[in-house]
């Protein structure tokens, strides 16, 4: 009896390996269709193990076992996650390989925009005119001078022909034009798809279209106001008169830009980069100027990265993980900006484009993110806090992707396992 005994503990003990190694397996033989259910095994070994080791070590350990997965055989990964009350990295992987960031773009591009332009900016469209006015009649041309404000719509058009009307004004005898001089001539960002629904980049809009001074022609005539020339595009003199100024602020922008994902309103915030360089036009050069110093003020260096665009449409944007990381970090430790981005990110399962992502999680409410989604490419970046209290910075760029809902599975499994307890 006391034989049998021995040899059935000696099998259950030989058993216990196995056992481990079987999960292992699972894991590795996990294909990109599968990588949820792959993922679910994962993050039980991870309970497991938070019973004896710390949780950031716990943490480290289970990512790396879903980087394990087959998914990652035929598709590339940049992530890192920082803890910012520890100050150091608590996952690294690929976290200096360049990749284009798809919308995660549009977080270094509003970093950029906050800290070079201050939370209080404002994005402006100007009415002016030049010459006289005498008797009801406005002798000289009037001016409808762009800031590349994206927001500009019928309302503000209204408020325009309205000012008008106050002067006591029912004829222009001269001219209307619209002054686009604010930005170059480019009507589409470099590496951009001429097939794809792009945003037109000009710098004076209404409701999104380039018709502007259409528009305006049109409403002072259903108005009553009779204009005696032609329409055209011109600069403004130097001499003239503004009417009437509407604008919008850069938490505005900032809100539908980040929640919504919106391409117009990060290249136009973009622009504003460019512009208060005081090159005149303002083009994506400038912009890039911009953006590399802060790149050389965080520590790294600019050249290992290529900025194209502001909203990541272009095909020759290319970041890293450590650069979205290092930006989001210096966006934390910096009030001035983290006030203003923190309330414009996505939030997950409540609003923006993770609305109905990680519903029902402990990343849900709580992890507050940008997504990036085009042809082959998911990304996520953004901060969370984790279960111990601390406040995490991360950054996930899946590339190569036949199924980008694979990227964003992994991206929610990722931000799960920091959130849960």
């Amino acid at each position: 009896m006391k034989n049998l005994k021995y040899w059935l503990l000696l099998a259950c003990l030989i058993a216990l390996p196995l056992s481990a190694q079987n999960i292992q397996e699972d894991i590795e033989n996990d294909n990109e269709d599968s990588v949820a259910v792959a993922d679910s095994s994962i993050i039980s070994v991870q309970k497991r193990d938070s019973l004896t080791l710390p949780w950031a070590e716990s943490v480290r350990l289970t990512i790396e076992r879903m980087l394990q997965s087959n998914m990652f055989a035929t598709s590339q990964v940049g992530l890192m996650v920082w803890d910012l009350d520890a100050d150091s990295a608590i996952v690294k992987y690929n976290e200096r390989q360049t990749l284009r960031p798809a919308s995660t773009m549009k977080v270094l591009t509003a970093i950029t925009a906050i800290d070079r332009l201050g939370g209080d900016y404002q994005f402006k469209t100007e009415l002016c005119y030049n010459g006289e006015v005498n008797g009801g009649v406005l002798n000289g041309d009037v001016y409808c001078v762009g800031g590349f404000d994206p927001r500009f719509n019928s309302d503000d058009m209204q408020a325009f022909i309205e000012s008008i009307k106050k002067m006591g004004v029912d004829t222009i005898r001269g001219s209307l034009y619209a002054d686009k001089s604010m930005k170059d001539t480019d009507r589409l960002g470099e590496g951009w798809c001429w097939d794809d629904d792009n945003p037109v980049l000009s710098p004076l809009l209404i409701s999104r279209k380039d018709v502007f001074i259409d528009r305006f022609y049109q409403e002072l005539t259903r108005n009553g106001i009779y204009v005696t020339g032609t329409t055209g595009e011109k600069r403004k003199p130097e001499n003239s008169y503004c009417i009437v100024r509407r604008f919008h602020t850069i938490d505005q922008i900032l809100m539908k830009m980040l929640k919504e994902s919106d391409n117009l309103y990060a290249e136009s915030m973009f622009y504003q980069i460019a512009a208060s360089t005081g090159n005149h036009p303002a083009s994506a050069r400038s912009a890039r100027v911009v953006e590399n110093r802060l790149f050389s003020k965080i520590g790294l260096n600019p050249a290992r990265y290529n900025v194209a665009d502001g909203s990541g449409l272009s095909l020759y944007n290319y970041v890293s993980a450590e650069l979205e990381v290092k930006m989001l970090r210096y966006a934390y430790n910096n009030n001035n900006i983290y006030l203003h981005l923190y309330p414009a990110l996505p939030i997950a399962g409540v609003d923006g484009t993770l609305k109905k992502r990680m519903r029902g999680t402990s990343a849900a409410d709580n992890v507050h993110a940008k997504t990036g989604t085009v042809t082959g490419i998911s990304s996520l970046c953004g901060y969370c806090v984790a279960s111990n209290g601390h406040h995490l910075c991360f950054s996930i760029i899946n590339q190569g992707l036949m199924h980008r809902s694979n990227g964003r599975a992994f991206q929610d499994k990722v931000c799960t396992l920091l959130c849960e307890p």
